[in-house]
């Protein structure tokens, strides 16, 4: 083995270990990395297309959602970054539900074990995920998003537009001051 190929190994074993990131690999972001929102992303949320499976819930669609706070969370289970935004997701759900608040987890996959409709739902069980879920395999509804990362959030206010967009973890706060806002309740 060459050097140039062991230091490459060595850094690969060490990324996959810390749970760190590999930019231009993996396609997650970092909390540090900044985020463009395409002017597109910034008037009325698409809807949920080309979705194979839902979980937690019928079929859902922007139109009717209409008159709620809705959270689309793009993540895959296989996504060290998307897991750890996972209970902050979940603890958002439970604060918020009741007011108003409709979370929607995007599940698309990264790679192709991650398509497995089985794998999902034991993913949802493994970490107490009890809001919708779309499972978009052929990244439809991701496209219409224009998304880049896992995981990514935009929260929809109750006239359908897209106010806030985020990759990656963190801003937890600002999250959850953003929807007690719109729901017009105390965070």
């Amino acid at each position: 083995m060459t050097f140039k190929l062991l230091t490459v190994a060595a850094a690969l074993i060490g990324f996959t270990v810390t749970g760190a990131v590999i930019p231009g690999i993996c396609g997650e972001a970092t909390q540090a990395a900044p985020v463009k929102v395409a002017a597109a992303r910034q008037g009325t949320a698409p809807d949920f297309t080309g979705i194979s499976n839902w979980f937690n819930s019928k079929p859902l669609n922007m139109a009717d959602l209409r008159g709620k706070v809705v959270l689309v969370d793009f993540w895959t289970y296989g996504c060290v970054n998307c897991v750890n935004t996972l209970p902050h997701v979940t603890e958002l759900y439970a604060k918020y539900r009741d007011k108003g608040l409709v979370v929607v987890g995007v599940h698309t996959p990264e790679f192709p074990f991650e398509r497995s409709a089985a794998n999902v739902q034991a993913a949802l069980k493994r970490h107490g995920i009890t809001y919708p879920v779309a499972q978009d395999n052929d990244s439809r509804t991701w496209n219409a998003y224009s998304n880049q990362y896992w995981p990514a959030q935009y929260i929809i206010d109750q006239s359908g537009k897209i106010v806030f967009q985020h990759a990656g973890e963190g801003r937890y706060d600002e999250i959850d001051r953003t929807v007690a806002k719109l729901l017009n309740v105390n965070s």
